[in-house]
């Protein structure tokens, strides 16, 4: 009995979250997704993905928080920061370790680009060139020995080997409908480094686990992100969330908001004497 009301209680009560890096001010594109998640969710959790120490600055935390107040979007509980959990993904790569689906690679940028311009028309995924398993095939000695010599390395995970481990998979997305992952077109992603103990796709399948989230929402350029957290929650032993890639919000030219492109920003439109209804309207538009 108690086992059916916390069932029928998780059932009622929808947990979202919205997740910036505070490697920047919010513009116009994060105001829509934190709208949308604060419109799906019950209940919506603030984190900071703050793992890339180069590009974090410590102003951009507190300015996020307050503008999405000054906008009255709340969100509740704690506010969690990726950089304060390391020793989660540590276990959870750990984890994967032991199964046998990791290994080092030791591949500057510049050389897998090299290699991949070699094979001629090579695969591209949303983070550049398809890897081509260069270190995969290593022998145990030869990485022990590069280690050892303190050689930069990143952790990726072989594709092959954990897809041998589970079954289909597949997810439910709210606009998309029932979608069928397949990570092997991502090929061996990169899930950790040597200084830093998960990369984005480890990290936000451990934060939305170990946060309860229930409904992760987000822009649909992230769609293909989806295939690759998939596996890592079958591996891990996870219950995968439901899904929601929404619309990104473009700017005037047809290219993507973002930060380096130096969109407008909240902070900009506040000092240009804008009230918060009128920001909300200017990004929401038919979101209401």
């Amino acid at each position: 009995m108690a086992s059916q009301t916390c069932q029928a209680y998780s059932e009622v009560i929808e947990t979202t979250r919205f997740a910036p890096s505070p490697t920047g001010f919010l513009h116009l594109g994060h105001v829509y997704a934190a709208a949308f998640a604060r419109k799906h969710g019950d209940r919506m959790l603030l984190r900071h993905e703050d793992i890339d120490a180069t590009r974090v600055r410590p102003e951009y935390y507190a300015a996020i928080e307050d503008d999405l107040a000054w906008l009255g979007i709340n969100w509740d509980g704690p506010v969690r920061r990726q950089s304060g959990h390391f020793d989660d993904y540590r276990a959870a790569l750990k984890k994967l370790a032991d199964l046998g689906v990791t290994y080092p690679c030791f591949c500057t940028r510049a050389e897998i680009v090299a290699e991949v311009s070699r094979a001629g028309e090579a695969p591209h995924g949303p983070e550049g060139p398809i890897y081509p398993g260069t270190c995969r095939g290593m022998s145990k000695f030869e990485r022990i020995a590069r280690m050892d010599r303190g050689l930069p390395y990143a952790v990726r995970l072989d594709v092959e080997s954990a897809l041998a481990r589970v079954g289909p998979l597949t997810w439910h997305d709210r606009g998309l409908g029932r979608q069928t992952a397949t990570p092997e077109k991502f090929c061996d992603v990169v899930i950790a480094r040597k200084e830093t103990p998960a990369s984005y796709h480890l990290c936000v399948v451990v934060d939305d686990h170990l946060q309860g989230v229930t409904l992760v929402t987000r822009a649909e350029d992230l769609t293909s992100s989806t295939h690759v957290q998939r596996l890592l929650q079958d591996l891990l032993g996870i219950e995968p969330p439901s899904y929601f890639h929404h619309r990104l919000l473009l700017a005037p030219d047809g290219k993507k908001l973002s930060k380096r492109d130096h969109a407008e920003t909240v902070r900009s439109l506040r000092a240009a004497g804008m009230s918060p209804a009128e920001v909300l309207q200017l990004a929401l538009g038919d979101l209401g």
